[in-house]
């Protein structure tokens, strides 16, 4: 266990864990996280999405979830970064039940991006350098998760070139993400996961394919 694990999330955080155990493993890395405070209480099995990665729960107990967190998992997102101390958002998966206010993901991250700017004034606003497998699906007011936190591209950012696509992104944070997320606590240079609509996903996906099957006729 320890991957990314089946579920889908909506991208609005639920509850803010914080780290208390990092161990390394033959596999990759156990993270513990408490979130006392959440109502939550997992069944070991359970996939619980932390900053975005949606992950198994091995083991929970009056409010301290653990996760064995895979060695691809740990290069391809921020947790094997994470330290004991740092604050995390935590997401539970969606039910048949659960109030769509958000957008569908998936909890797998498509890469990390790294913050650029950041603008504190009465309009909090921060520009974040995205990686390929993520820029394409990028659009004006479009959805985009960044550490889990369901959000709408205010403008795509393009390079200075005449030739040069979008390169990043820009968001504008409320006062009630700010106060229910980690994105307060961003720093220039920092790392983010990135995960891009799922459904904008699956129409790049189709639409490639039909244009390929055009080709080949």
């Amino acid at each position: 266990m320890g991957g990314y694990s089946p579920g889908m999330f909506t991208g609005l955080i639920q509850a803010l864990g914080t780290v208390s155990e990092v161990r390394d493993i033959p596999t990759g890395r156990r993270l513990a996280i408490d979130a006392a405070s959440w109502g939550y209480r997992p069944e070991d099995g359970a996939s619980i999405a932390v900053d975005g990665c949606c992950l198994t729960v091995v083991e929970s107990s009056a409010g301290r979830h653990v996760f064995d967190v895979i060695h691809r998992s740990l290069e391809m997102t921020t947790l094997g970064g994470l330290s004991v101390s740092d604050a995390v958002n935590l997401e539970h998966a969606a039910t048949m039940e659960t109030l769509l206010g958000g957008h569908l993901v998936q909890g797998h991250i498509d890469g990390t991006g790294v913050v650029r700017e950041i603008d504190d004034g009465d309009d909090w606003r921060i520009r974040i350098d995205a990686p390929d497998g993520v820029r394409e699906h990028l659009v004006d007011r479009g959805s985009i998760t960044v550490d889990g936190v369901s959000l709408t591209v205010a403008r795509t950012i393009h390079g200075e070139g005449p030739r040069d696509g979008v390169t990043g992104f820009e968001i504008a944070l409320i006062p009630e993400t700010l106060e229910r997320t980690t994105l307060r606590g961003f720093r220039v240079g920092d790392r983010v996961n990135l995960e891009a609509d799922a459904f904008a996903k699956m129409v790049a996906v189709h639409v490639d394919r039909m244009l390929a099957a055009r080709d080949e006729g």
